[in-house]
């Protein structure tokens, strides 16, 4: 590749200037791109649709795992466009046979959910790397930009989705108002196997159809990110300024070079001819070492061998014979030595006692406002939170043996013993004929009463006529449970349907009453 060909301005970019170039780049080959992906994809698509008629969720699924090789050829038209060669459709048609083939198996197996998938595909298939070589390649470029990939293939992954969602549902809008009516949602869901597989077979048309739009993006900002890692490790645009220059003087240096010799041309050969007698100046065989300046008090060789005698002496030479093995510097009397040692060891540990004190004592300073901190910090949230802490607090006690107190009315009913009559299957024959509703009230009221303050049943005014049923089957009294849901169902019909009782119920009932409460419950 040459870099003066390139179509871009070469340079380095942030992560996100290099995605917006690849943006541009897409739009800008937008036609050949959507084109040939569209030509490669669609029939693929089309072909796993009739195997897979049955299974559309499989199809997609199939279709989708097969993106790393489409991509191939999105990749090979944008490299050949970068730098002024774009392809012609035919020609990249044509090269997707030998695109596919190295590391296709890598490429849909271990490598295909790799978030960096669209910056490591130009090292595979433009540097042609494999193996180790491919492994080492991908460590130096991904120190900078693969976040920038990485974030591209999540956002990606979104916009895939959004758009998806969106074309479905702009399809549902423009559906025409009779045939939305005509549709029953709850039946496409509940629909036998195999009669509404054309409408899933329509959306994941539909998901095919947007990646036609959204792949080539895709596979154009992750070759710009590879683009720009490079040309931050190359100095590519370095290179390229100095391509330029040399471009920009190659025909100047001709220029310059005839007009050199133009001018040597116009020299007089007496001007010449005088330059080419000038005799050398004859070098001297002794150079440095030579005696001169012999009528001088110091001559040249007398000041050398001073200057030798003054360096052979200290401080500039220092002359030691030393005929044994030792380490160091020993000193001429071992026990001397020892007694050094040990004393500037017993120094060395005063001094290191000294000092644990000071960082004890600092220690302890710390340790003590460190307490006292999280003292403080316990006593704020006490108070802050006292409220809270009180009503917790409160539900954390024990429980209160609290006497049962049977409340005094239910359903709106008074049913406490003091508002019912002495005799209610007298009152209740009384009152049926003129004031069936008041009677049946009656009857149903004195019941609640003798379950709450008889049998001890724990009601409620949060329930309702079937659960005082349920509580009254687990008496495990077979007659006074059928009493209750006699009563209950006359009451019910009364109160809500207003459907006057029999009757011949009167007499039934007040007979039952008297038998179970009046006689006593037997077991």
């Amino acid at each position: 590749m040459r870099l003066t060909d390139a179509s871009v301005v070469i340079r380095p970019r942030s992560a996100w200037e290099a995605v917006d170039l690849g943006v541009l780049l897409a739009k800008q080959h937008a036609g050949l791109l959507m084109l040939s992906w569209a030509l490669v994809t669609v029939p693929i698509f089309a072909l796993l649709c009739l195997l897979l008629w049955d299974y559309p969720s499989i199809a997609l699924l199939i279709f989708w795992w097969l993106k790393p090789a489409y991509e191939r050829l999105p990749l090979y038209i944008l490299s050949h466009a970068l730098f002024g060669s774009t392809p012609s459709l035919k020609q990249a048609l044509k090269a997707l046979p030998g695109l596919l083939t190295p590391q296709l198996l890598a490429s849909l197996t271990w490598r295909r959910l790799s978030p960096t998938r669209s910056f490591d595909l130009p090292v595979q298939q433009l540097e042609g790397l494999s193996g180790k070589a491919r492994s080492q390649r991908l460590t130096v470029l991904g120190q900078r930009d693969a976040g920038g990939a990485s974030w591209l293939t999540i956002v990606g992954v979104h916009v895939e989705m959004a758009l998806w969602f969106g074309i479905i549902s702009l399809f549902y809008m423009l559906l025409p108002g009779q045939i939305e009516l005509d549709w029953s949602w709850n039946s496409l869901i509940n629909a036998a196997s195999g009669e509404w597989l054309w409408l899933e077979h329509l959306s994941n048309l539909l998901y095919v159809l947007l990646l036609i739009i959204w792949e080539p993006v895709y596979v154009a900002c992750g070759f710009t990110l590879y683009l720009n890692r490079r040309t931050a490790l190359e100095a590519w645009d370095i290179e390229l300024v100095f391509r330029r220059l040399r471009q920009r003087l190659t025909g100047v240096a001709y220029a310059l070079l005839l007009g050199c010799g133009l001018l040597l041309m116009q020299v007089p050969n007496s001007a010449m001819a005088a330059t080419s007698s000038c005799p050398l100046p004859i070098e001297d065989p002794m150079g440095p070492q030579a005696e001169r300046l012999l009528k001088q008090p110091l001559t040249s060789l007398e000041s050398q061998e001073s200057i030798t005698q003054l360096l052979d002496q200290p401080p500039f030479e220092h002359r030691e014979t030393v005929t044994r093995w030792r380490f160091g510097d020993e000193p001429k009397d071992p026990s001397e030595a020892d007694t050094n040692a040990l004393l500037e060891l017993l120094a060395k540990f005063f001094k290191f006692t000294e000092l644990w004190k000071s960082v004890d004592a600092v220690a302890l300073f710390f340790e003590v406002l460190l307490w006292a901190a999280l003292f403080s910090l316990i006593a704020w949230l006490l108070w802050r939170y006292r409220d809270w802490l009180s009503a917790f607090a409160g539900r954390m006690r024990l429980p209160h043996v609290r006497t049962y107190q049977p409340p005094e009315q239910l359903f709106g009913l008074e049913v406490a013993p003091q508002s019912l009559p002495a005799d209610i299957p007298g009152e209740v024959e009384r009152l049926w004929d003129d004031h069936p509703r008041a009677a049946l009230g009656l009857l149903y009221r004195a019941l609640l009463s003798r379950l709450l303050h008889e049998q001890r049943l724990p009601l409620k005014s949060a329930h309702t006529e079937a659960e005082v049923l349920q509580l009254v089957q687990a008496l495990e009294h077979k007659d006074l449970s059928h009493f209750s849901q006699a009563l209950t169902r006359h009451w019910q019909n009364l109160a809500y349907g207003h459907r006057l009782p029999p009757a011949a119920l009167k007499q039934g009932l007040c007979t039952a009453w008297r038998r179970l409460f009046e006689q006593g419950l037997q077991a």
